[in-house]
């Protein structure tokens, strides 16, 4: 006897969890940058049934923003009568682009598309390397400022209307005279679109500033970034000291950017808490500043034995002494900047105006972070 198809996602006989991977892969399928036109058939669904019994899937039509609704009649299917874990599957598998046409749909979509853990995970995809709690902040503090400061009436627009508009057509923004689907200002979607339209300037740090200048090789520097999505690539506006005004560097690849490991600010000397640990073969991020109206950087360097140990594990004291030194070998040997020494147990900030002022020590454990040190390295020694 044949089997009689069965209503439903899937294939008969097949678990929830395989239901759910095959769904989420013809969703993905169907997502990709060449099918991004059709997202909105995402939300009609319907089966094909064959003489195996074996439901197949099939795409229902969109008429004018509505839902086809499921009824006792038809074979169509709405996407928000599939289970709640599939439904969650689909959302979570969209790019920002199709998610954000999603939720022109409907009322419902929107409140799903709109939820903070499918912007969480965006967020973290593409955004965690650089963005850290001081950029989060810094965003919060302008959205409350700009709402204040803007009339009621001019909020939406003046605030989120305008970059949001450019991943949105203004087709999407309104469905059937209903609410524009414009976020809340301070959603995590709101968020991840003032990341990526550009409309917001974020507190991180650029290795190598200046574009490698040689001043600056393997030190990072706290600086103003500004996404172009075009080029894939960041401006860096590096704040004015001294009588030197503010420079702008273009072209800022990833790799070169990074968080704020601390939230120390750059004319603070940051609080070393490793200083009684340290030991050759350490690596650590130290400050350092040519003179005290610069701000810090961080600089790589590795901890070094004293002068008077010859290298040898065995017999190795240094980690005993109160003086350590600390070693930045991209300099060559002779160098003035190759070796400094500082006091673990009293240290402040050590130096001159002629050889710069060091401030406080990280040690680094993640070699993650020791990898892109080494990444960053120069192809000459440096004088």
């Amino acid at each position: 006897m044949r089997n009689q198809p069965t209503r439903g996602f899937g294939l008969l006989n097949v678990s929830q969890e395989a239901n759910m991977s095959i769904m989420a892969g013809w969703v993905a399928l169907n997502s990709s940058s060449s099918n991004k036109g059709n997202i909105k058939q995402l939300c009609c669904l319907h089966l094909d049934h064959v003489d195996s019994g074996i439901p197949q899937w099939g795409l229902g039509t969109m008429f004018e923003g509505r839902l086809c609704h499921k009824n006792e009649d038809s074979e169509h299917i709405s996407v928000l009568d599939l289970p709640e874990l599939v439904l969650e599957e689909i959302l979570g598998r969209l790019p920002p682009a199709s998610l954000c046409q999603m939720a022109g749909v409907c009322q419902d979509l929107r409140r799903r598309c709109r939820s903070d853990h499918l912007w969480k995970t965006l967020l973290e995809e593409k955004w965690a390397r650089v963005v850290g709690p001081s950029a989060f902040q810094e965003w919060q503090r302008q959205v409350i400022l700009t709402a204040e400061q803007a009339p009621p009436a001019e909020r939406p627009p003046r605030i989120w209307g305008w970059p949001l508009s450019c991943f949105w057509p203004l087709k999407w923004l309104n469905l059937q005279n209903q609410t524009p689907a414009v976020p809340p200002p301070d959603s995590l979607m709101a968020w991840y679109w003032a990341l990526e339209s550009g409309s917001f300037w974020f507190p991180a740090q650029v290795y190598n500033r200046e574009n490698g200048h040689v001043g600056f090789m393997l030190s990072c520097y706290d600086a103003e970034l500004n996404y172009d999505r075009q080029t894939d690539a960041f401006k860096a506006r590096y704040p004015p000291h001294g009588q030197r005004t503010a420079v702008v560097e273009e072209g800022v690849q990833w790799e070169r950017l990074r968080a704020p490991p601390v939230d120390t600010p750059a004319q603070v000397l940051h609080q070393s808490d490793c200083l009684a640990d340290l030991q050759p073969g350490d690596h650590v991020e130290v400050q350092w500043r040519r003179n005290k109206d610069f701000p810090y950087g961080w600089w790589y360097g590795v901890v070094g034995h004293s002068e008077a140990c010859e290298g040898n594990t065995r017999h190795c004291r240094c980690h005993f002494l109160d003086t350590v030194w600390l070693e930045f070998n991209q300099y060559m040997v002779g160098s003035r900047w190759r070796r400094a020494a500082i006091n673990r147990k009293s240290h402040r900030e050590e130096g001159n105006e002629e050889e710069g002022f060091y401030g406080g020590i990280r040690k680094l454990t993640s070699r993650e972070a020791i990898g892109t040190w080494n990444d960053l390295w120069p192809t000459e020694d440096l004088q």
